[in-house]
Formats: structure tokens, sequence, C-alpha cells
């Protein structure tokens, strides 16, 4: 479906990162904002999708970065996109939010 050259981190490795206090890593949801509102992941700020491109110069090549969307498919066209201007510690939370979910996490509202 995507290519294979995305890394994935599923919704209980995510949980075990976020809750690690020495694991620096920068949560980026790029759902539109009224998605956001209905709530997201720990540490998330809200980056929607169309907004990347003027955006990525605010981003350290060097950190680790995860992208959420809904279902993992906006997440992993932002991974692809970040991968081609230089990115490569990049994850996709595989299944977005509706994994999240169902793996009985809760939602956050932005701070």
């Amino acid at each position: 479906m995507f290519a294979s050259s995305i890394k994935e981190v599923d919704a209980k490795q995510f949980s075990e990162w976020v809750n690690e206090i020495d694991h620096a890593m920068r949560v980026i949801d790029v759902r539109q904002m009224e998605e956001i509102a209905m709530g997201t992941v720990p540490k998330a700020e809200a980056h929607p999708l169309a907004t990347l491109p003027a955006k990525v110069q605010d981003f350290s090549r060097e950190e680790k970065m995860v992208i959420v969307c809904r279902s993992g498919a906006r997440s992993a066209q932002a991974c692809m996109y970040l991968q081609q201007n230089g990115f490569s510690n990049v994850y996709n939370l595989r299944g977005g939010m509706i994994a999240w979910s169902q793996s009985g996490f809760p939602a956050f509202q932005l701070a």
C-alpha cells in the first residue's frame, strides 16, 4: 500500500515511548483541526497535512518524530514527505487514532 521504507510504531509501543521519561520525540497530528479537537494522542502538536510544507523548516531533522492521523493513511503521506525532505527518524502511528482507541488508550485534548 505504502512504501516499505516508512517506519511504523503500533499503539502499544507508542504508549511505552510516551511514558519513558528519557524518550525524546515530537508527535505531529496531521488531521484537520476539527478532528484533532475530538481528541488526540499524548504530546501531540496540531499540524494539518496541508500545512506541513510550510512548517517543515520548523522541525529538526535529528529529532524522532511520530506522525498521527485517523487511520494511518495521511500520516503515511506525511512520513513520505518528511523522508523526501531529509528526515530519517520518522514513524507512522500504525492504524492512527482508530488503532489507538481500539487498543484502549484514551484520547487527549491539545494543551
